[in-house]
């Protein structure tokens, strides 16, 4: 059972980051209250509104007015989704923490099944979206994302795509001491976590709306993963170089024993073409690489604030 709390220092906060969902949240905030009111915790529920341009803000300062569980806090544009779970992170006042979002795939009713495993003695607990509802196409990525974070943090989990988890209070204060201008929360976590569990949870179709995750964000967000969390892809491209250099040079030799040996000739110039491009290909990754570590330094060593709030709202009895 968890301890006894007050109503300013509730037991459960659950933070949702929104972006254009005006569709999804009434009945989001509907649906997690019901559940959550079930459970024998006392909760909050904080609401990040990501720059919407819709109608979602407005519907957000109608729920909090109706429902004291509710806090609010609002950018002055769109900063994205892990900054807007950053901003949430700032403001819970609960022991355990749950991310959520607002599009309805992962539902609330699966928030005490986290909760209850992490009382179980886990710092972190990842849901698994067992039965996906997504395109191939979205789910390539995000098995990619898997492999390669699974890899560079050191933790085996089979989705860290999923943004339904919950926290310890303690790991989540670590992340926000974290002031990095950009960083990929579940991998983030498991690093200052002792112990992280799995679960598989429901999925479900987007009922309204559409998603926010394209093609190229997905990329962006594993080159985010990929030179925030290790140098491991720098090493790997300097491995490779020496390959490379090693294969250029024999195959260099195997060209001079053959002109001695057949006599000039023009038919391997294709090749050699083939070859150069290969090498140019592999030179524009590396600068790319480069570049992705320096733009991070760049933007690190001018410590600008990661979000500009614009507002909050806060019930009385919760101010």
């Amino acid at each position: 059972m968890p301890p006894a709390v007050t109503q300013n220092q509730p037991y459960l906060s659950v933070v949702i980051p929104v972006f254009n969902e005006e569709d999804n949240l009434v009945e989001l905030h509907a649906r997690l209250s019901v559940t959550l009111n079930a459970s024998p915790w006392s909760w909050e529920v904080i609401y990040v509104d990501d720059g919407s341009k819709d109608a979602s803000w407005e519907l957000l300062c109608r729920i909090q007015g109706q429902d004291p569980h509710a806090r609010l806090v609002r950018f002055n544009r769109n900063y994205g989704q892990h900054m807007a779970i950053f901003a949430g992170f700032e403001k819970v006042r609960g022991q355990v923490v749950v991310t959520l979002d607002a599009d309805l795939q992962n539902p609330p009713e699966e928030v005490p099944k986290l909760v209850a495993k992490l009382e179980e003695g886990f710092d972190v607990v990842s849901g698994w979206r067992q039965e996906r509802h997504d395109s191939v196409l979205r789910k390539i990525p995000t098995w990619l994302v898997a492999k390669v974070t699974s890899r560079v943090v050191g933790v085996q989990l089979k989705d860290y795509g999923c943004m339904l988890r919950a926290y310890r209070r303690e790991v989540v204060d670590a992340m926000s001491a974290s002031h990095e201008s950009s960083s990929y929360i579940p991998a983030l976590a498991n690093l200052y976590a002792s112990s992280v569990g799995e679960i598989p949870v429901a999925h479900a179709e987007r009922a309204a709306g559409r998603s926010k995750y394209g093609i190229l964000k997905l990329i962006k967000l594993n080159f985010d993963l990929m030179t925030g969390f290790s140098v491991l892809p720098i090493q790997m491209v300097s491995v490779l170089g020496v390959l490379i250099a090693l294969v250029g040079l024999g195959f260099g030799l195997f060209l001079i024993i053959r002109r001695l040996v057949v006599g000039p000739e023009v038919e391997g110039v294709f090749t050699l073409f083939a070859i150069l491009f290969v090498f140019v290909g592999l030179q524009i990754l590396v600068v790319g690489l480069m570049g992705e570590y320096l733009g991070r330094i760049y933007r690190e060593v001018r410590h600008r604030p990661r979000f500009v709030v614009r507002e909050t709202r806060d019930s009385e009895a919760g101010s």
